[in-house]
């Protein structure tokens, strides 16, 4: 445990991205939409009466920073911990030392406790009874979706407000103060920045102001001075600073961008689903996990309208097996748009979930006589008590014209379902024209041959 504030190294030896952190509410930068002025944290935070809650958001977009900014502003104490160095002794001390400052002083306590997603479900169990009873207002700060990471009884005691990445203006207003700040920022170094170089630092930053700072540091600091000791950053030093875009993966980003991905398919829009593959690829997803996906959707969202998409797919897999990344990436994306491109039909997930849906009810029949099982020596010896025996009855389709003949095959008690039911679409209409053929046949008393057996006879 640590107290929030304690300095254990000097102003200058801190990165400017600590130095600039925002000491009040006015000095915060973003997330307008719940410190705005009126808004309901602001207004808490000002009469110090903020409950537990819970700050969840990407990196760099100043969840830590108003943590600090409440400790600072509170007449409560302040304790923070770190899910990931402390355990439950540690939070007992801290609780213990909550009640004994409850009871001596009246005064509240504030736990801030950083990555608390990774807190396990005895650890988050020991605060509980502190949290219901007042003795600690707990903050817990986390980069994951707190409603899937965490457990659900310290989320439903909590107030979640959720952060989001800071926008391009935001984190270039950051960046021009820090330029200009003389006490914290670059102000006494003279440093003068081109506008393109850090619109370039903004946007690769991608919403996170700590980065973005890092990178306005760096480029501060590697340059060298000119004559009269003030130092140019220019955009080419801004491009060798912060060479990559900053892409924050969690588990939460990996499951909405992957359902991002599957709903592109499903809308068949192939630049979509190509933008979402080239992601997640980049964010380091396992390709195979994008493939397994590829092929689902082969089946459930094209299915019998286009079953060459389930051999694109499939092949895809292959493709990735043999040869590797990066070059199956190519078959991926052939596999990908092959999909997107596809008639869409869900006959094939419908007709399967409601045939699961009748075998879980349960109730099972005997297997029909004729469809039992022959192929083992004495099998005429078995069958029903009314004499008829395994398989007597079984007509073979092959000995019939067109090579189909009228015979029930559904089990007895579900007699009359229809599980399968064309859509009309892709090649899923021809199935639907002989669906409707075969169903005026029965009705007119034509049950001996199927249309597309009438058809190969004629």
């Amino acid at each position: 445990m640590e107290d929030l504030f304690s300095v254990t190294a000097s102003k200058d030896n801190q990165p400017l991205a600590e130095r600039m952190r925002a000491r009040t509410l006015n000095e915060f930068i973003g997330q307008e939409h719940i410190v705005g002025e009126g808004h309901l944290l602001r207004r808490a935070i000002q009469a110090d009466r903020l409950t537990s809650c819970i700050f969840y958001g990407p990196p760099g977009c100043g969840k830590t920073t108003l943590a600090a900014i409440i400790a600072g502003s509170t007449k409560a104490a302040f304790a923070k911990m770190n899910a990931v160095t402390s355990g439950v002794a540690d939070v007992r001390k801290v609780l213990e030392a909550a009640e004994e400052r409850q009871k001596l002083y009246g005064q509240a306590t504030y736990l801030l406790l950083d990555e608390c997603h990774r807190w396990n479900k005895a650890q988050s169990d020991s605060i509980l009874p502190a949290i219901e009873k007042g003795i600690i207002r707990f903050i817990g700060s986390t980069t994951e979706n707190p409603m899937v990471s965490m457990t659900p009884a310290i989320v439903s005691r909590c107030r979640l407000f959720q952060f989001y990445p800071l926008g391009i203006e935001a984190v270039l207003e950051g960046l021009y103060k820090a330029l200009a700040d003389r006490e914290r920022g670059l102000g006494r170094m003279g440093v003068a920045a081109d506008d393109d170089a850090l619109s370039h630092i903004a946007h690769v930053a991608n919403g996170d102001l700590r980065s973005a700072l890092n990178a306005l540091e760096l480029a501060a600091m590697t340059t060298p001075q000119q004559r009269d000791g003030s130092v140019h950053i220019t955009l080419a030093v801004a491009e060798e600073s912060i060479q990559k875009p900053v892409l924050q993966y969690d588990e939460s980003l990996y499951y909405d961008m992957l359902s991002a991905f599957c709903k592109s398919l499903r809308g068949s829009d192939p630049d979509a689903a190509l933008a979402w593959f080239s992601r997640m690829t980049y964010a380091g997803v396992d390709p195979k996990i994008i493939v397994r996906r590829l092929i689902a959707h082969a089946s459930e969202d094209v299915g019998l309208a286009n079953p060459l998409a389930m051999l694109q797919t499939v092949a895809a897999s292959q493709a990735l097996q043999f040869i590797g990344m990066p070059e199956a990436k190519l078959s991926i994306a052939q596999a990908i748009i092959a999909v997107c491109e596809s008639p869409k039909s869900n006959s094939v997930v419908m007709a399967v979930s409601a045939a699961m849906a009748d075998a879980e009810k349960g109730g099972f029949g005997p297997v029909p006589v004729h469809l039992r099982d022959t192929s083992y020596k004495g099998h005429e010896r078995l069958g029903t008590a009314d004499g008829k025996r395994n398989g007597e009855t079984y007509l073979y389709p092959h000995d019939f014209e067109g090579h189909w003949v009228e015979q029930r095959y559904m089990p007895e008690d579900l007699q009359g379902r229809v599980y399968y039911k064309p859509s009309g679409q892709g090649e899923d209409v021809g199935r639907l024209e002989r669906k409707q053929s075969i169903s005026r046949e029965t009705d007119n008393g034509h049950e001996g041959i199927c249309p597309s057996a009438k058809s190969a006879s004629t």
